[in-house]
């Protein structure tokens, strides 16, 4: 590993995470009383998790990601619409969700999906007239936004640094 790499991938999630966040806010601020702050939270975190340390890895996690999210996301908010937010609640949710990525074979996505079922209960507990259906779309995209801009972002880096890496091999 050249040694300017941790600072290189270093760079690249905090400027993942600046843009996300950004983008994040600026959708969410689109919906009045749906919180831009946690949308741009929830981009960021998105931008995060998803930007790893090469463009095949980046593309591999974001569609964890996206999956996940989507089932996490609708989960939520069928819980919502029929009772309001509890703990207890949210951990059968959970259990649901976990349940059901594991019996359609897909238990790599379990993980983000039960904290996009998290991030949707927890959102409407800070205010129940949200609109279950429109709250959980909003995490999803803000979710969506986080991993497109992650993927965006390392297309171009990881491109550029492979430029770099070909132009030292050819010296």
């Amino acid at each position: 590993m050249r040694q300017d790499k941790p600072v290189s991938i270093s760079l690249l999630i905090a400027v993942a995470t600046l843009v996300a966040y950004l983008a994040g806010f600026w959708f969410t601020s689109l919906f009045p009383g749906y919180l831009p702050k946690i949308g741009a939270l929830w981009s960021a975190i998105s931008a995060i998790v998803v930007t790893q340390i090469t463009r095949q890895e980046t593309f591999s996690s974001a569609s964890l990601r996206i999956l996940g999210s989507a089932i996490g996301a609708f989960t939520g908010a069928f819980y919502l619409s029929l009772l309001p937010f509890h703990p207890v609640g949210m951990a059968a949710a959970i259990f649901v969700t976990v349940l059901l990525c594991l019996t359609v074979k897909i238990p790599g996505h379990a993980r983000l999906a039960a904290i996009t079922v998290i991030v949707v209960m927890v959102t409407a507990s800070l205010d129940p007239r949200l609109n279950p259906g429109l709250n959980a779309l909003l995490r999803f995209t803000e979710s969506f936004i986080g991993t497109a801009v992650a993927v965006a972002i390392s297309f171009v880096w990881h491109g550029r640094a492979d430029h770099a890496a070909h132009s030292d091999n050819r010296h």
